[in-house]
């Protein structure tokens, strides 16, 4: 989960708006999730790796290993931004909700997000 690490990016957030984050990656995905149970996050890693699993002799594009073209499905599947209203200067997110940069590759490299806001 990265919601602190978004938060501290962002010092100076307007009374009201949005903030767009996007992710500049076609193998890791960013998504709005339960953040209060660590289970969460490993259920949801072993449903996608069961609904996408790697090796599968459908996939062409493996040029990059077994985990390239999983990782692209997983990418497009979720997607690469959000969007969250800021209220009172802060993202308004749920009690429950928070920020995952979701990671599709066995090894990948750093990942980049550009955060826009809007008042």
């Amino acid at each position: 989960m990265i919601t602190g690490y978004i938060e501290r990016q962002l010092t100076e957030l307007p009374e009201k708006g949005l903030v767009n984050i996007f992710i500049q990656h076609t193998s890791a995905a960013i998504t709005i999730n339960e953040n209060a149970d660590p289970t969460v996050r490993e259920d949801f890693e072993s449903f996608m790796n069961k609904l996408i699993p790697e090796d599968n002799r459908l996939y062409v594009h493996s040029m990059e290993g077994s985990d390239d073209m999983p990782a692209h499905l997983k990418s497009s599947i979720l997607g690469q931004s959000i969007t969250i209203p800021i209220t009172n200067h802060k993202l308004n997110l749920g009690i429950w909700q928070g920020i995952y940069l979701c990671e599709f590759r066995n090894h990948s490299s750093a990942r980049r997000l550009i955060i826009s806001v809007y008042s």
